[in-house]
């Protein structure tokens, strides 16, 4: 730990904060060793506080991790739903946007989506709390952006010609999410084809978008552009 990380740490704590700090040094540790490659102990000594002091906000590793997982699902959902800002200025800009948001929170917060995605991993460990904390109500909401986004892209088919929102919502989940693991988690697969996280994902959407028949057949990218 350089002396510049150790001021900046102390000034942090002297400020009262005591709890960001925390969450700040668990996020630092998680990229160094993994969701549960730590203990309180480490996150209180790169924290620079005591041993004891982590315990004023947490009872133990498995409930800094869970409120390093909440926090992070309530900034992606606040980010995806400024990226979808309601379909404007159209359904298919907006969900390109969407993607996009998507990755890049994936990119710049691989700590905080790293642990937010460890619901496995977390049983496996015995980490309820982290469980837990992928069913919370901030997790729901950045899922509820996705069903916004997929009900105002199955708007124009027939009513009885919709799919379950629900369940779009969850396949286009699913396939960022894999991209996010695949492309930008962990990296090597990104080198491995000319193309970027972003490419794969819009290129992806566009074929699923098709096969819904939320875009026709013939469309190419282009028609991402064009009021649906």
């Amino acid at each position: 730990m350089n002396d510049s990380s150790g001021r900046w740490q102390r000034r942090s704590y002297h400020h009262g904060n005591l709890k960001e700090v925390l969450l700040e040094a668990a996020r630092k540790l998680i990229e160094e060793h993994g969701a549960f490659g730590f203990s309180l102990a480490e996150a209180a000594r790169l924290a620079g506080v005591s041993p004891a002091a982590p315990y004023r906000h947490f009872r133990d590793r498995d409930a800094l991790l869970a409120e390093v997982a909440r926090t992070g699902f309530e900034r992606f959902a606040a980010r995806l739903d400024v990226a979808w800002n309601n379909g404007i200025p159209t359904p298919l800009s907006a969900f390109e946007a969407l993607g996009r948001a998507y990755l890049a929170f994936a990119r710049e917060e691989p700590a905080s989506y790293a642990v937010m995605f460890e619901s496995g991993a977390a049983a496996e460990h015995g980490g309820e709390a982290v469980h837990a904390a992928a069913s919370s109500p901030a997790a729901e909401k950045a899922f509820n952006v996705l069903q916004r986004a997929a009900a105002a892209l199955c708007r124009q088919l027939p009513e009885n010609e919709r799919p379950p929102l629900k369940l779009v919502a969850m396949h286009i989940w699913t396939m960022s999410h894999g991209i996010a693991s695949l492309f930008i988690q962990e990296g090597s697969a990104a080198r491995k084809i000319p193309l970027s996280p972003e490419e794969v994902l819009e290129s992806g959407m566009l074929i699923y978008l098709k096969g819904l028949g939320v875009l026709p057949e013939g469309d190419g990218q282009e028609s991402s552009k064009e009021t649906p």
